[in-house]
């Protein structure tokens, strides 16, 4: 079977919830679309609140609170939220990649340590974290523990190796600027490369029910982890994978059954959380956002802007600004689309009032230092 570059873009908007918002509870949202990419607290919510019908702020505060729903280092070896009975297993296929980036960093090794000796540090570091600890308490330990005190760079490796999970704090989107750390509830296998392999296929396949089709450099992208070991865990996989062709000839793999909505099916304007995972999770990015665009949504530090997304494509950015969303278009956009993006922002403004009415304020700088624009449009609230 052979599938266009039109419907890959459709299948990767129905599994990522994009087509129409879907019913679900948080827990079972996330689930679906895989993971969140969270390192700007906010994210996750404004990711929701496009998936998801009828979404409140506080269910996922809840979701959070009652650690159904985790946020740790993982993919692409930053924060993401996942759900709790997925975070063992994703963190054991990402062990080799977090332990060579982690423990192998040189502000790490800087220190005399081992990789043997972070084994046993990260032992007595999940005993203490039974409850949430802070950096400096954690800090505080580690020094104890050595005997002498160890650089703030390394005690910062060292903790995204070990698995521990950002412990809510409070503040609008339940994390603030200063991070708490709790042992994971289910312990993950570290240093076993069978374990290790076999968790790799199960994320593989998570990833193709979320993002799927894709090749095999597009879930290397995903994860950060090597092709090798990609191609190893679909080998593995066998029959349970189904082989496409893609529109450049591109081997593609897909679960069983994978959604594979019809091309024409339309896709509703929607206004893209900063890292939304769609911008992130393939090495081809043309399946959403078009090449000529590109360096203008991720930016050389690699921070990557909150789009527009029109018929499933990026087509500018967005920022929230006193009295409501400005919009900034990339290219010309008919007037039925700017009716359609008015609505979106007067729902996104409604959301972000009672919390952060102006989020993601502090990257505003992106915006001074210009943007292509064919179009900018204050889109007010209600």
């Amino acid at each position: 079977m052979k599938i266009t570059a039109h419907g890959l873009n459709r299948a990767t908007l129905a599994r990522q919830l994009l087509l129409a918002r879907e019913p679900l509870d948080v827990a079972e949202g996330v689930r679906r679309v895989v993971a969140l990419q969270a390192q700007q607290p906010v994210s996750p919510y404004i990711a929701l609140w496009n998936r998801l019908s009828g979404f409140d702020a506080s269910g996922l505060d809840a979701s959070v609170a009652g650690l159904r729903t985790v946020k740790a280092t993982l993919m692409r070896l930053t924060l993401h939220a996942v759900h709790a009975e997925d975070y063992r297993t994703f963190r054991e296929a990402m062990e080799p990649t977090l332990r060579g980036s982690r423990l192998g960093d040189p502000r790490f090794t800087a220190s005399g340590l081992t990789a043997d000796d972070a084994g046993e540090l990260a032992a007595d570091l999940l005993e203490f974290a039974d409850r949430p600890r802070t950096a400096a308490e954690i800090g505080g330990r580690l020094e104890k523990r050595l005997g002498a005190p160890m650089e703030s760079a390394a005690q910062r490796m060292l903790r995204q190796y070990v698995p521990l999970w950002h412990a809510p704090t409070g503040g609008p989107w339940s994390f603030g600027t200063r991070p708490s750390f709790v042992a994971a509830g289910e312990r993950p296998v570290l240093a076993d490369p069978e374990v290790a392999a076999g968790s790799l296929r199960e994320l593989v396949r998570r990833y193709l029910e979320g993002f799927g089709p894709a090749s095999v450099a597009d879930m290397a992208q995903f994860a950060t982890v090597q092709q090798a070991r990609i191609r190893a865990a679909v080998l593995s996989l066998g029959g349970g994978l189904v082989r496409l062709e893609g529109p450049d000839g591109t081997v593609l793999y897909d679960v069983p059954g994978g959604l594979l909505p019809a091309e024409d099916v339309p896709a509703p304007p929607r206004l893209m959380a900063m890292w939304d995972s769609v911008l992130l999770a393939y090495a081809d990015r043309s399946r959403v956002v078009p090449p000529e665009w590109r360096r203008h949504v991720t930016r050389v530090n690699g921070d990557v802007l909150p789009t527009l997304l029109v018929d499933g494509h990026v087509a500018g950015v967005w920022r929230a600004v006193e009295g409501g969303v400005e919009a900034t278009a990339f290219r010309p956009l008919p007037g039925h689309v700017w009716e359609q993006l008015a609505v979106e922002a007067a729902s996104l403004v409604a959301f972000l009032a009672p919390r952060d009415p102006v989020a993601y304020r502090r990257y505003d700088h992106w915006w001074v230092k210009g943007l292509p624009a064919a179009e900018v449009r204050l889109l007010p609230g209600e």
